[in-house]
């Protein structure tokens, strides 16, 4: 965030938050002793000083001046203050909005009954909800400080999926589908090598990855290259690429290199791994002399800007007479907006892209995450009629270190 316009008004934000919560503060600590009034004050203040100077340092330092290890857990925390923050303040909201509406309804009464208030109308604040949002943010903070340590805490979700038009020879044929490595946010490589040895112990007959290989540029890959080399399958392994792949998130040219240039070094990338990269094309997967089409495209998303590379024309062109289709499409709102509506003989399409958020909720028979309100598909299986789309919560992380609720994973797709 180096624009200096940005990083004002983030800054503004930032103290607003804390001039309003701190005088949420006040009132709910108003028969403590002077002392402690003042400790209070000094560490609230102290805190909130320090998250300002530490953004500025991550925002403006020249880069590699901290380690990246030091610079990510940085700007993780000062996001954790603010979203704890602004969580707090959505409680202190409503108890404000509570107190307006009582102020205008004694205000009326008043006009109404032509009656004089002969004191100064005081409505005080909820201890109920003051307490509450104090104690939901800093809750919310304490968890996502824990979330920190389930970045590399890959899960395995197995999911048995039938279908009546597959081939014979297809039956029993099992997927590896993994998304979004995201590899620039990797800061252990140990662990991401224990990821890696999972997916190949599920002892899949084919490997699909369904985008965002790297953050912003092909150099991410450099130190994990040889490492997702290692990913392979009888039937091989196939990609496509996420909005993240093009490089459209960061000013070019970069280190020396163009965007374009980038592009290619990524597609190489792909290559030099044995991943056979579909960029808007099929190709067809054979079993005992029985076919069903692979169908992979570009980046396509229905929502947020997100570019539409994809061509889905022109991939799925001649695969029409084959029995069943799979098509490798990283952003989910894809599903809903052209391959339900146009092309009804896709039968499995694999995503990714969501993460789940990264926080939410899973337990047996419930699901819930912020991410939800953007994407009506956003985690798991989905099914239209004779069409299903599956959306993988993400191999890596991108922006928040770490997973609340919501764990990395490796999906094995068993076709029955």
């Amino acid at each position: 965030m180096k624009n200096p316009i940005t990083t004002v008004i983030f800054i503004g934000i930032l103290l607003l938050l804390d001039f309003y919560i701190f005088n949420v503060a006040k009132s709910v600590t108003q028969d403590c002793t002077a002392r402690n009034k003042q400790l209070i004050a000094f560490s609230f203040w102290t805190i909130s000083i320090l998250s300002v100077f530490a953004f500025l340092v991550v925002a403006f330092f020249p880069p590699n001046t901290l380690s990246k290890s030091i610079s990510v857990a940085v700007f993780a925390t000062i996001v954790g203050i603010f979203i704890a923050k602004l969580f707090a303040s959505c409680i202190f909201l409503i108890d404000d909005c509570r107190r307006l509406i009582q102020y205008v309804a004694t205000q009326g009464y008043h006009l109404f009954t032509r009656q004089q208030s002969t004191h100064t109308i005081n409505i005080s604040r909820s201890a109920f909800l003051s307490w509450l949002g104090i104690t939901g943010g800093a809750g919310l903070l304490g968890t996502l400080f824990i979330g920190f340590s389930n970045k590399y805490n890959y899960r395995v979700v197995h999911q048995k999926l039938s279908f009546s038009n597959l081939p014979a020879a297809f039956k029993g044929l099992k997927i590896v589908h993994i998304s979004d490595i995201h590899s620039g946010s990797f800061l252990d490589s140990h662990a991401v090598e224990k990821g890696i040895a999972l997916i190949n112990a599920q002892q899949a007959d084919v490997v699909f990855f369904t985008g965002d290989l790297v953050n912003n540029t092909a150099s991410e890959m450099d130190v994990y290259q040889s490492m997702f080399a290692e990913i392979a399958a009888p039937l091989g392994v196939f990609s496509v690429l996420g909005n993240h792949d093009y490089g459209d998130y960061v000013q070019w040219p970069l280190a020396g290199v163009s965007k374009e240039e980038n592009l290619t070094q990524l597609k190489q990338v792909h290559a030099a791994m044995g991943w056979k990269l579909l960029m808007n094309e099929h190709v067809l997967l054979e079993k005992n002399n029985e076919q069903i089409a692979l169908i992979g495209v570009e980046n396509w998303g229905a929502k947020a800007r997100f570019p539409k590379y994809g061509k889905l024309d022109k991939a799925y062109a001649g695969a029409e007479g084959y029995p069943f289709k799979i098509l490798l499409s990283h952003d989910p709102s894809h599903w809903d907006a052209e391959v339900r509506k146009h092309y009804a003989d896709i039968d499995l399409t694999l995503s990714g892209h969501t993460h789940g958020m990264q926080f939410g909720l899973e337990i047996p028979g419930f699901k819930w995450s912020p991410i939800q309100y953007l994407y009506k598909q956003w985690a798991g299986l989905y099914v239209h009629g004779s069409q299903h789309l599956y959306v993988n919560r993400g191999f890596g992380f991108l922006g928040y270190p770490g997973r609340v609720g919501v764990m990395p994973e490796i999906t094995v797709i068993e076709m029955i």
